[in-house]
């Protein structure tokens, strides 16, 4: 089964990265952010990390198209949750083995919901297995926007900020040290935040 899950996500991954030299890579880009927001297992910053140094002219037209994509597929994952969680959301959640996390984060979303989505918008957290644990606990579709316009934005257009400043040696080093780098800015965001909470009194 690993076997076979392992050549799965080998051929998933070389048909992104075939995508990325095609002459329409930008808009395969787009539908990838799109669906990964949902479903898909692979991230856009595969697609648009070539795509920027191809294009670094254009890296935060690139970076927009991006945005806007995944944002609006999590909007498409939102409705999953929220219309077809029994038929669709679970066989989802079951195939990423993520129910345990779902169940984790829909007890705490009446709370930190909005944080939520903007760590899993801005860090490697699979951000799908938000978009339709909110729509299932039925979250502010507004703020759940915002949030996600926020940290999808500020990640896809921190990569191509880095990308169209520095380039080829700014692609390995993004390459290599992307995940860790989000994970750390959000703690201290996070941290930032129950500061403040705490100074005033939370």
């Amino acid at each position: 089964m690993k076997k076979i899950w392992n050549k799965i996500m080998h051929d998933l991954y070389q048909w992104t990265m075939n995508l990325a030299s095609g002459p329409k890579a930008v808009w395969a880009l787009c539908a990838i952010a799109f669906i990964e927001s949902s479903f898909f297992p692979i991230p856009p910053d595969l697609l648009l990390i070539p795509l920027v140094l191809a294009r670094r002219t254009s890296a935060f037209r690139i970076a927009a198209l991006t945005t806007i994509s995944s944002v609006l597929g999590g909007a498409f994952g939102y409705a999953i949750g929220y219309f077809l969680y029994q038929s669709v959301g679970i066989p989802v959640l079951d195939f990423y083995h993520a129910t345990a996390q779902f169940e984790q984060f829909c007890a705490a979303y009446n709370e930190y919901g909005a944080w939520i989505v903007f760590g899993a918008g801005l860090t490697p957290f699979p951000y799908k297995v938000v978009t339709i644990a909110s729509g299932v606990t039925h979250m502010n579709f507004i703020v759940f926007m915002l949030a996600s316009v926020i940290a999808r934005g500020m990640r896809f257009y921190l990569v191509a900020w880095l990308l169209w400043k520095w380039g080829e040696p700014m692609k390995k080093w993004i390459e290599k040290n992307l995940g860790w780098l989000s994970v750390v800015f959000f703690i201290l965001l996070i941290g930032s935040f129950f500061l403040i909470k705490l100074f005033n009194g939370g």
